[in-house]
């Protein structure tokens, strides 16, 4: 069967009255002829926790004037060795993709909200205000 070339077009071909893209081309998504899901899934994951190691090396942990005011007001008081524990605890949750976690530090009896995304403690709150409190606007939390 003969088939006759009659226009192109942007990557486009008019093929007995059909368009048929051309061979290079390709849509977007699962009907790819190169597309693997699974591979994609895990190379995804694993730029995700690069990209958030890089972010953590780089921003150092900060806390908001709410939070510096409230570990001030309940006494609460962070070693080296609490920081660092605090830091792993939001490195964690940044390679699972959080953006607002809750950190329950129970050796110490406090909690934290923070926002991940900004490497931000947002608040603190110690022993006798996490009784019957409810946290909002999170979406993971670590136990430590």
């Amino acid at each position: 069967m003969q088939v006759m070339l009659r226009k192109s077009v942007g990557g486009l071909k008019m093929v007995n009255h059909r368009i048929m893209m051309n061979p290079g081309v390709f849509p977007v998504g699962k009907n790819r002829p190169d597309a693997n899901p699974s591979s994609n899934k895990a190379a995804d994951r694993q730029f995700e926790q690069v990209l958030a190691q890089q972010l953590q090396t780089q921003t150092p942990l900060k806390f908001s004037q709410h939070a510096r005011q409230r570990l001030q007001s309940r006494n609460i008081h962070l070693s080296e060795g609490d920081m660092t524990q605090l830091e792993q605890a939001i490195g964690k949750v940044a390679q699972k993709g959080a953006r607002d976690s809750l950190i329950l530090m129970q050796d110490k009896n406090v909690a934290f909200v923070v926002s991940v995304k900004n490497n931000t403690v947002i608040t603190a709150m110690d022993g006798q205000n996490l009784k019957e409190n409810v946290f909002t606007n999170i979406d993971s939390a670590v136990i430590t």
